[in-house]
């Protein structure tokens, strides 16, 4: 079970808390918290707790109760949805910063596990509903956000019509390379925090062929692979492969 702490590690908590907390967290930044003013940063600490989970953990599951709203703040999740056929697709990857949780219905339409250990600022669904009322700015964000997991829906759906594997496998590398930038890590070294299972399972492929796709890739030179990910050796060509 995720464990819930209060302590001064990484997110002092106001129940007897250090100061610093939301105000010098560094993934606010990043995060739809960038709208909110110190006072108002207070405000939405005390709704908080501070989940920890690690590799492998649940946070929430397919069909279970929306009770909750979560900040990631470490680490890497996957969002996979169980089909009726028995069959898993990924959705996705919810990276630092991302919001969790944030569906209109009452049941949780995904099951979140930790790819890595995992931190996240865990809000009570319904005192985070009565604060986005209080606070237009803080839902205008929300508003921006959902925006950007649309794209990033559209963009899915554009990767999954794609014939080729490796247009595939390029057009996920490059897009997870944009999605690491805007978080601020633009390093050459690409971090893959899934496995090459959770690839295929999210590309519609098997995990032979994403696995004969990163080889051929790297033969030709477009990357290096490395131990936890790999290195982009070239960007244009691998753009151009990726559409």
């Amino acid at each position: 079970m995720p464990s819930e702490t209060c302590g001064p590690e990484r997110h002092p908590c106001r129940h007897g808390r250090t100061e610093g907390g939301c105000a010098h967290c560094q993934v606010r930044i990043v995060s739809v918290c960038s709208a909110l003013t110190p006072e108002e940063l207070n405000e939405l600490e005390l709704l908080s707790r501070h989940v920890v989970l690690d590799a492998r953990q649940t946070l929430f599951s397919q069909g279970e109760e929306t009770t909750a709203v979560y900040n990631v703040t470490r680490g890497a999740v996957r969002l996979s949805r169980l089909l009726p056929d028995g069959r898993r697709h990924v959705m996705g990857f919810a990276l630092v910063g991302d919001f969790l949780g944030l569906v209109l219905t009452e049941r949780q339409t995904v099951t979140a596990e930790a790819l890595s250990p995992v931190t996240v600022c865990r809000f009570d669904r319904r005192a985070f509903q009565d604060l986005m009322v209080r606070k237009p700015h803080l839902l205008q964000r929300l508003h921006e956000r959902a925006g950007y997991e649309l794209g990033l829906a559209q963009e899915l759906m554009l990767l999954l019509a794609r014939r080729g594997a490796e247009e595939k496998v390029a057009s996920f590398l490059v897009a997870l390379r944009g999605r690491y930038a805007r978080i601020g890590l633009t390093s050459v070294t690409l971090e893959l925090p899934m496995g090459r299972q959770d690839i295929a399972d999210h590309l519609g492929l098997t995990i032979e062929t994403v696995s004969r796709t990163l080889t051929r890739l790297d033969r030709e030179k477009l990357i290096l692979i490395v131990p936890g990910g790999v290195r982009l050796l070239d960007m244009p060509r691998l753009e151009r492969l990726g559409g």
